[in-house]
């Protein structure tokens, strides 16, 4: 009777193991197959479409997403697009959780606006440079100006900079030595002819163009004005530091760069479709940097 006994108790030992390694086997086996739909498919671990939410503004940003979506789509991600009229919020919201990455702002412009805000946002990979244009306005060619024009420039931080760099590459007026990045109106040490530099808000700069001698006026809101970089007065030089400091970037909240999702997002905005779409839609107005 006990040697029974004890034959019945270690056949279910052998039988409780083998179960427990088929349990462990299929256990890492389903949890890598969801770890890889989420990579290739889209999918997270229940087998659900993945969304990411991802701020920009209408032009060319939203519009390059639309390309991007499409092939995200064909992965399984759902990409979800909200659009902002201003460059606030979206860092805002980013910051807050409310997106997973933003598209619409230059990397110069970030890192002044988390040294600014104590926000926590990276650049999870560059993708365009957007060359600033002078437009004409009341007066149609440089060398029309009077003393005394009025030319509007973007009133935040480093785009401000950005259009005094451009009117002192035209010979306009001059800046202080060494201010760069960081130049505003005050810093300008040469204005020979008067020139009224009026500050406004970026987006404001094409409704009020025809009120100005000329306008500086950033690449996103001279497209959605139906502005065309080759009927500007001057541009921007598209090499160099100019393109390196304002490449165009795909922020993420810190920590979250190498996530899977964000880097099938990159991958979705560097494909040859998005740079093909670019080159022929905006015809130098958005240069793709990959």
């Amino acid at each position: 009777m006990k040697r029974r006994i004890a034959t019945l108790a270690l056949s279910a030992l052998l039988i409780l193991g083998l179960t427990a390694c088929g349990g462990n086997s299929g256990g890492s086996g389903d949890t890598g197959n969801a770890g890889n739909a989420g990579t290739s498919g889209g999918s997270d671990a229940s087998g659900e479409t993945v969304t990411i939410k991802v701020g920009a503004t209408p032009a060319p940003h939203a519009a390059i997403l639309e390309v991007a979506k499409e092939i995200l789509a064909g992965e399984g991600y759902e990409l979800e697009i909200v659009e902002y009229d201003d460059y606030v919020l979206p860092n805002e919201s980013l910051e807050d959780g409310s997106l997973d990455a933003n598209y619409f702002q230059h990397i110069t412009y970030m890192n002044e606006f988390n040294e600014s805000k104590g926000t926590h946002m990276v650049s999870a990979a560059g993708i365009h440079y957007e060359p600033f244009g002078l437009y004409a306005g009341k007066t149609a060619a440089l060398a029309d100006l009077a003393d005394g024009a009025q030319i509007a420039v973007p009133n935040d931080g480093t785009n401000e900079a950005r259009a005094l760099l451009l009117l002192e590459q035209e010979g306009l007026i001059k800046l202080k030595e060494g201010v760069g990045l960081s130049a505003t109106k005050t810093d300008i040490a040469e204005n020979p002819h008067n020139y009224d530099i009026v500050e406004m808000e970026a987006r404001l700069l094409p409704t009020t163009l025809q009120d100005v001698d000329m306008a500086v006026i950033n690449g996103n809101y001279a497209i959605d004005a139906g502005l065309k970089v080759s009927d500007a007065v001057a541009v921007e030089a598209s090499t160099g530091a100019a393109a390196e400091a304002y490449v165009n970037v795909l922020a993420v909240k810190e920590g979250n760069e190498n996530s899977e999702t964000i880097q099938a997002l990159v991958k979705a905005l560097q494909s040859e479709q998005v740079k093909t779409y670019i080159e022929e839609t905006y015809e130098g107005a958005v240069v793709p940097l990959f």
